[in-house]
């Protein structure tokens, strides 16, 4: 077994307490908080309170978690790991690399989209989250009303302020506390259920069923509602990386579920018994004493689940910058222990510029709640989507067999979607056009490496001809002392900065070595398949080296597991350079492959890209930079 398949199998086989308490706190935090909003929006879209819609409601709920989340995610999604990670883009990368050739351009477009749609839903989680339980002051005192969106955002600014520190201190306490919200969900709800138990009767689907069928109109607007109470669920498998199936599967069966089913039952109960309670059924369900407490252990849930969120979008970043779906950005590792604790510095004044502006301007929960979910079901179809070439080019089911698991699951994804359309003119409109952006901008830069790629191997002279040319000929190059690196080339082409060495300086130095990265569609590739020497002859040495999508190039470590393949060469760090490709882009409309306006994008995109000598690690005082321009 090879160091990265025991890498990936070691939280996935183990489901030890420590692992169980931090999915807790990470994994459930945005499903665990929804039971603050999901069936109070129900309600309000079924136009009031019966027994008929209560039951109905409150029976769709329960249906819908078990099939989306129970039977979907924890039973079938998460057996597609990608050597351990899940999420969105490590399911696209595995899908395409199993798809045939002809559909892996789909399957890639697919799930950039359903990446993009992630943003969107990471920008609407925290603000929702966090305005829904500071609502909750407005029962201890209804003049506090007005304070809830200067409150909120007081406590948003903070979160995002701490995100530099890291997630790794702040972490030790989120399952505790979150341990403490579920068992706080499980005893609110029980004691709702004991004074109306033939709530308990809604477990029949049989309500569900004549709910939808004795006002099927009424029922599609009403589960676009129902879908709050699976928001989040996708963190189950984006997050499966960080702890392995089982301590998800147990935390989630033994604790999550039931204390989630127990206090949506609940609060059915007590809508049944005082309807007045409707307004706000999650804090009403609490005794007077315990409504500020309630309040408090809300906010510090909303908290973790919004935390939760942001760092999903930080790692999501890092693999889509890997995968080539978004120029280098600045990563900040925020552990010398955890490699999967980054911070990125652009992605969180993106995301809190973006809460900022739904918190002012939708101001409630409420409102929030219009424009919460389209997004993430949009994912939810695409995962779904995409298991279909799991099970069939990668398990090998039968044709008839993967239609028959993934058709009904994609039936139900889509229902929800189409329910969640209407929300788009009440405030949809802003995670799908957040999205929309977001897609535009990552399909364009990975078009646009390609046609830059296509661009460097028609315009540049192929390596080991140029070697054997320049240094046979009786016009050779004067050597100087030092060994040269040229990270970033193209596999078998001279790099741009080598050949504007060579017309500027002249020279070639003694040793010189040629990078050349590929992302392989594998979170990490073992150390001993990470790099492939090529020895060109005169000192010079072409490296193709291989990352995995949950890496980020380190040259300097790359060339010390290199050398062991190079014996007459040595890593001196003092006599190296590396010599780096500064090279503009300009836009000007010739390519066939883009429009104008995208090679323009493209070319802004390029321009603001992050320094390439810290994305490779580089000593910035052996760094040398040489520019020219490419036309595409």
């Amino acid at each position: 077994m090879s160091s990265s398949s025991i890498r990936a199998a070691t939280p996935a086989t183990q489901a030890a307490p420590g692992l169980v308490l931090g999915a807790i706190g990470v994994v459930f935090g945005d499903i665990g908080t929804s039971p603050l909003y999901t069936l109070r929006e129900c309600l309000k879209a079924a136009g009031g309170i019966s027994q008929t819609n209560v039951f109905g409601i409150v029976s769709l709920i329960l249906w819908s978690i078990i099939i989306v989340v129970t039977l979907k995610y924890v039973s079938f999604v998460m057996r597609a790991d990608n050597e351990g990670e899940g999420g969105i883009l490590a399911l696209t990368a595995l899908a395409s690399g199993v798809a045939p050739q002809r559909l892996r351009h789909l399957l890639l477009t697919l799930g950039v989209f359903g990446a993009a749609m992630f943003y969107g839903d990471s920008m609407i989680t925290p603000a929702i989250s966090v305005i829904s339980a500071v609502e909750g002051v407005t029962l201890v005192d209804p003049n506090l009303t007005a304070w809830i969106v200067p409150i909120s955002l007081v406590i948003l600014t903070g979160l995002f302020k701490i995100q530099k520190r890291g997630t790794g201190a702040v972490g030790k306490v989120f399952g505790p506390v979150m341990v403490v919200w579920f068992l706080t969900l499980a005893a609110l709800g029980i004691l709702h259920i004991v004074t109306h138990v033939s709530i308990v009767r809604a477990v029949s689907p049989l309500y569900a069923l004549t709910f939808v069928s004795h006002a099927p109109g009424t029922a599609f607007v009403v589960l676009g509602s129902v879908f709050l109470a699976l928001t989040g669920g996708e963190a189950l498998y984006a997050d499966m990386g960080h702890f392995g199936k089982r301590p998800i599967r147990a935390a989630w069966l033994f604790l999550v579920l039931p204390s989630l089913i127990l206090n949506y039952f609940g609060q059915a109960a007590l809508v049944l018994e005082r309807p007045a309670a409707v307004a706000q059924p999650f804090f009403q369900s609490a005794p007077g004493w315990a409504l500020i407490p309630l309040v408090l252990l809300a906010t510090a849930a909303t908290i973790i689940a919004s935390q939760a969120v942001i760092s999903g979008a930080f790692s999501m970043t890092k693999q889509a910058v890997q995968l080539g779906f978004l120029p280098r950005i600045p990563v900040v590792h925020t552990s010398t222990h955890e490699i999967g604790q980054v911070y990125v510095p652009f992605i969180n004044i993106t995301l809190y510029a973006a809460v900022v502006f739904l918190v002012v301007f939708f101001k409630s929960s409420d409102n929030l709640a219009a424009a919460y979910g389209i997004a993430v079901a949009s994912t939810m179809l695409l995962t779904t989507l995409l298991m279909y070439f799991i099970t069939h080019n990668l398990w090998h089911w039968k044709p008839l067999a993967s239609i028959a698991v993934v058709g009904p699951l994609a039936l139900v994804d889509a229902v929800f979607v189409s329910s969640n359309i209407g929300k788009v003119l009440d405030g949809g409109w802003f995670p799908l056009l957040a999205g929309g952006l977001l897609f535009t901008v990552m399909t364009t830069w990975y078009k646009g490496r390609e046609t830059l790629v296509e661009k460097m191997k028609s315009d540049n002279l192929p390596l080991p001809g140029l070697i054997r040319s320049l240094c046979d000929s009786s016009h050779a190059p004067p050597r100087v002392n030092g060994t040269a690196v040229f990270p970033g080339g193209v596999a078998g082409m001279a790099p741009t900065a080598f050949l504007h060495n060579l017309k500027h300086n002249g020279v070639m130095h003694q040793t010189n070595i040629f990078l050349a990265g590929t992302t392989d569609n594998v979170p990490h590739v073992p150390n001993d398949r990470k790099v492939v020497v090529e020895d060109l002859g005169h000192g010079c040495y072409s490296l193709v080296v291989r990352h995995g999508f949950m890496e980020i190039p380190n040259v300097p470590a790359i060339l010390e597991l290199a050398k062991t393949q190079m014996p007459n060469w040595r890593y001196e760090p003092a006599d190296t350079s590396f010599f780096l490709a500064r090279d503009t882009i300009l836009a000007t409309g010739a390519s066939k492959a883009m429009p104008l306006w995208r090679e323009k994008l493209f070319a802004f995109l390029g321009r603001n890209a992050a320094q390439a000598a810290e994305y490779y690690s580089l000593p910035a005082n052996r760094v040398v930079e040489l520019g020219g321009q490419i036309n595409i």
